[in-house]
């Protein structure tokens, strides 16, 4: 069953989604759907145990973090 979704878009963004669906022979609504629905697909959270997925999003990591950095040094602290 469908609904209405309201959306604010930026302008220029939708000019150039509506120029897409229109070349590509499809509607600017089924672009929309199609994409949430390869979101919800693609979520990682879904795949996980419900004790798990409880958990998920509940640390916030300072924009500047640097995992690949961080893993080094802890594997370095850890062999060395």
């Amino acid at each position: 069953m469908a609904a209405k979704l309201t959306l604010a878009v930026d302008k220029n963004v939708i000019e150039m989604a509506k120029s897409y669906a229109k070349n590509t022979n499809r509607s600017l609504s089924e672009l929309v759907e199609k994409y949430l629905e390869s979101l919800i697909k693609e979520d990682p959270a879904r795949k996980l145990s419900p004790k798990l997925s409880r958990i998920v999003g509940a640390v916030t990591l300072p924009e500047d973090f640097d995992e690949k950095k961080e893993l080094e040094q802890y594997y370095e602290s850890k062999h060395l």
